[in-house]
């Protein structure tokens, strides 16, 4: 190895040696001795807490990666790191902390492993903003690095249906609407989460996961185990050691987040139906690893990529149901296979993408319908549309998959807030062919940019998912499905034009047509906007108030440097 390896980045000359001696004192007091400081030192950044199942088992996965970096012949450090469960504050003002808790994560991998000249970071992540939060960092530090999957949850059961956390939110709206009783609505919110692990469906974890292993800054297989198994145990302890390999053959993070794997990470999230976060959180990671990543390019790959998988919100099946059948390998493969990957994107086995998909199989497995043969896709194009129009000058990201219908012309009903909304459709205020606005729930708005599971999964559960639409400039879960038009950009705090949108308005939203559109005329809404004033940030000071001077538009990932 280099001497940057062997001495933790610092000279290894006598005199600097000297000079180091405090330094090495105090790395004394937490177990290093003399031979110790020739080794390469290594963050590992732990996500563990039990405030959510998600990041309840990444303890024991740090505990894996920390043995295998010793016995490979490095110096792991571990730290903490934070977590916001969506699923706990979903629906509450606390939700509001949730993208934010990304820039924190990323923040603070960065601060640690900058402050303490590390030479390589292993990340173990569980949570929906631990994954980005912790590849953001990577990013900008562009030191050897790789990501640790905390691993999904295994499904729910009741009565002969398979469960995941958005069950209990559809269950409210079946609930309030009577088409459940109490003893069933109580069964699937104590059977839907069984135990340690990220949401089950093709929700935000899961979506990520797949990405960043079709990027190649995870091992191939990891994304879709389950936590509980113990071959994610053995995944972590393997990551720890290819870590030593990573500093050793100087490959990082910058060399393999290439504009290339950014189009790998898309087509995979378009073929496995994944969450309209990946947006969001790719267009992040892009912007700290100085890759020119648009919106354009989603729909670009969108159109060209069909969606193979049939998983939860919209489909059938879990994630550890595409792992029995082959996983994320198989997925790329098949893509590869018709020209729909880069296959000489590197990795971090050190391997291309094509390398480590040469003795996998494109063809799905016979006897199963989880993975649809190329032929013959769930859908022939991607489900995550780029809608543009008045309404969204910059942007706005639909979720097409599971529609019985792809446009809508309707009135719209306009509340400022999730809670508005939500209390309309709870009261049964809302009528088929409503198009439901949310708006003030963007980046700066919320501030914090809330997801509308909650209102979505009403909808659903009232029955009305296939009548009724929302748009809105907060987000939306990776467990939503309908017509849904989320990250509207400018978002109303600015004074895009989604604020100028009064009661009973006409709106469009023509997803083949990728339009979202306020038919309004142009006359009128120069009067509105000449009226608007923004108002008030919701709060003035903490975290919250930092992120709503800082943060960006969605359309550029809400990033906030």
């Amino acid at each position: 190895m280099t001497t940057k390896t062997k001495l933790n980045r610092r000279s290894s000359t006598v005199t600097e040696g000297v000079e180091r001696a405090p330094n090495r004192a105090m790395m004394r007091a937490v177990g290093f001795t003399d031979d110790d400081f020739d080794k390469p030192i290594i963050a590992v950044a732990n996500g563990h807490s039990t405030i959510t199942p998600c990041n309840a088992g990444l303890g024991d996965l740090t505990g894996a990666a920390v043995e295998a970096v010793r016995e490979a012949g490095g110096m792991p450090q571990t730290f903490g790191t934070i977590t916001v469960s969506d699923g706990i504050s979903m629906g509450t003002e606390g939700m509001k902390c949730s993208l934010v808790s990304r820039e924190v994560i990323a923040d603070s991998v960065e601060t640690v492993c900058r402050g303490q000249s590390m030479d390589g970071l292993v990340a173990v992540g569980g949570c929906d903003k631990n994954m980005p939060g912790a590849m953001i960092a990577m990013a900008r530090l562009d030191i050897p690095a790789i990501f640790v999957y905390g691993g999904t949850i295994k499904p729910g059961h009741y009565d002969g249906k398979d469960l995941t956390i958005v069950s209990t939110f559809e269950a409210v709206g079946e609930y309030n609407a009577g088409r459940i009783p109490l003893e069933s609505f109580r069964e699937i919110e104590r059977r839907a989460c069984p135990g340690k692990g990220s949401c089950g469906g093709m929700y935000t974890a899961n979506t990520m996961s797949s990405a960043f292993e079709a990027m190649g800054m995870s091992l191939p297989y990891s994304s879709t185990m389950a936590a509980e198994d113990y071959e994610k145990h053995e995944s972590a302890a393997e990551s720890g050691k290819v870590l030593l390999k990573l500093i050793e053959d100087d490959l990082t993070p910058r060399k393999i987040l290439t504009k290339a794997a950014f189009e790998n990470g898309i087509a995979v999230v378009m073929a496995v139906g994944g969450s309209t976060n990946a947006v969001l959180h790719l267009m992040a990671v892009a912007h700290a690893a100085e890759v020119d990543l648009t919106l354009e390019d989603f729909e670009r790959i969108r159109e060209r990529t069909p969606h193979l998988v049939d998983l939860k919100p919209s489909g059938k099946y879990v994630a550890t149901d595409l792992h029995k059948v082959g996983g994320i390998p198989l997925i790329m493969k098949m893509l590869l296979d018709h020209g729909l990957l880069h296959g000489d994107c590197l990795t971090v086995t050190g391997k291309t993408i094509a390398e480590n998909l040469a003795s996998v199989s494109g063809t799905p497995p016979a006897g199963q319908d989880v993975v649809l043969p190329f032929e013959t896709p769930k859908y022939a194009q991607g489900h995550l549309a780029i809608l543009l129009g008045n309404l969204a000058t910059e942007g706005s990201v639909a979720k097409v998959s599971g529609l019985k219908h792809t446009s809508i012309t309707g009135p719209a009903r306009v509340f400022d807030s999730e809670e508005l909304c939500m209390a309309a459709i709870m009261e049964d205020r809302i009528r088929a062919g409503d198009v439901l606005v949310i708006r003030y729930e963007g980046p700066k708005g919320g501030p914090g940019m809330r997801e509308m599971l909650s209102p979505t999964s009403a909808i659903i559960g009232k029955g009305l998912g296939d009548s009724v639409a929302l748009i809105t400039d907060g987000r939306f879960s990776g467990g939503t499905y309908g017509l849904v038009v989320g990250h509207v950009a400018p978002e109303a705090q600015v004074g895009g034009t989604i604020a100028l949108v009064e009661e009973g308005d006409s709106v469009t939203i023509d997803a083949e047509g990728r339009l979202l559109q306020l038919n309004v005329d142009d006359a009128k809404l120069e009067r509105r906007r000449a009226a608007w004033q923004a108002p008030p940030i919701k709060y003035q000071t903490g975290v919250l108030a930092k992120y709503a001077k800082l943060v960006s538009s969605a359309s550029r990932g809400a990033v906030t440097d």
